[in-house]
């Protein structure tokens, strides 16, 4: 054990008043902080947002947006981004709507053994959230007005093969394994959903949060669970 651990130890174990004092005080010292002034500090917190706002505002206008859009095969009018740019990964072909609003805490992956690049095809009008994954094997398609909130995994292609030598030697998924994903519109997923490969989700269709969503699910219906069923008719 060398000294500083050994040192460590002695301190963290309290065993005598020596140890005790520094102990409390390197504790004391990681929490310290000034006194609160409430009208100084409320008003330098308002200053704080308003500063962080303005930054914001400013890199999403003249940063992010343009250089995510020169990205698209659209001018995708209306695209409101929000903590900064989507990262896209592999080849992919992205066309989006009017209206479009995507957190920039999100992922959109093609396939990168796709024999032609994979499409990814937004409507208008359409919500994606934070942590958001599409990865698109063939095609994804997001109908008007469909929302998707945090955390959603839309998993157009799996990424390794099921064979486990096939894995073992870094081969890609079998083309098998690939689908295309629909989601006509007016659907929301809630936060936590994952749709695997080949489905397609009617129009108005609300999944619950957590749900995976592995077979087709009929318009107009609120569908839960592991894997998702039809709970009732909205």
């Amino acid at each position: 054990m060398s000294a500083a651990l050994a040192l460590r130890g002695w301190v963290k174990s309290q065993e005598s008043p020596l140890s005790r004092f520094i102990y409390r005080t390197a504790k004391g010292a990681r929490t310290f902080r000034l006194p609160v002034i409430r009208p100084l500090h409320r008003a330098l917190y308002s200053a704080h947002l308003a500063v962080r706002g303005a930054i914001a505002n400013t890199m999403r206008a003249a940063w992010w947006t343009p250089l995510f859009v020169s990205r698209l095969e659209t001018d995708a009018p209306g695209l409101m981004l929000y903590s900064g740019m989507p990262q896209v990964l592999g080849p992919l072909r992205i066309r989006l709507g009017r209206d479009v609003r995507m957190s920039g805490i999100s992922t959109l992956i093609g396939r990168s053994s796709a024999r032609t690049a994979p499409v990814l095809e937004v409507g208008n009008n359409v919500d994606i959230g934070w942590q958001c994954q599409i990865s698109v094997g063939t095609r994804v398609v997001l109908g008007d007005n469909v929302r998707l909130a945090g955390k959603i995994m839309l998993a157009g292609f799996p990424g390794h093969p099921m064979d486990a030598a096939d894995r073992a030697a870094g081969l890609p998924e079998t083309d098998d394994q690939v689908g295309d994903i629909v989601l006509e519109r007016d659907v929301w997923l809630a936060t936590g959903v994952t749709v695997t490969a080949g489905v397609t989700i009617g129009a108005g269709t609300v999944v619950a949060a957590g749900s995976v969503v592995t077979k087709d699910l009929p318009p107009g219906v609120l569908a839960a669970g592991i894997p998702a069923r039809v709970v009732r008719a909205l």
